[in-house]
């Protein structure tokens, strides 16, 4: 039985996006060197077919250069991680960004700096909630 679509990137788009974000417009050539440089050896083929899924999801556009392709992003990383984050705050917090956070803060050590960096954000939420 098929999986039910992804309302997000897969993690293969994603790392293309993320190396998309970096630099663009890239030929498939490029992105494939680039994901082998990653550690992902990948069949021109299969970034291609990928490149095609991601121009139908309307992550990615493509114009012809040459004999071949270039891709950029037409989706930005502020939008993808948004979009990432409230499906996982959905799914795994039903909802709940304060337990997400809590989760968060007991996963992972903390510099000082870090925590008076997200003081300052919650701080700053805390005004734009009140004016």
């Amino acid at each position: 039985m098929p999986r039910n679509a992804s309302t997000h990137p897969t993690e293969f788009e994603l790392e293309i996006l993320k190396l998309l974000w970096t630099d663009s417009p890239q030929v498939v050539s490029s992105i494939r060197d680039r994901l082998a440089g990653n550690g992902r050896k990948s069949a021109h083929t299969s970034v291609i077919t990928i490149l095609n899924i991601m121009v139908a999801k309307g992550y990615v556009q493509k114009r012809k250069l040459g004999k071949s392709y270039e891709y950029w992003p037409v989706v930005s990383e502020a939008d993808v991680s948004q979009l990432m984050v409230g499906d996982m705050v959905n799914r795994l917090f039903d909802g709940s960004a304060k337990h997400m956070m809590l989760n968060l803060l007991d996963h992972d050590e903390l510099t000082e700096d870090e925590l008076v960096e997200l003081r300052k954000l919650i701080n700053r939420k805390v005004r734009e909630q009140k004016s």
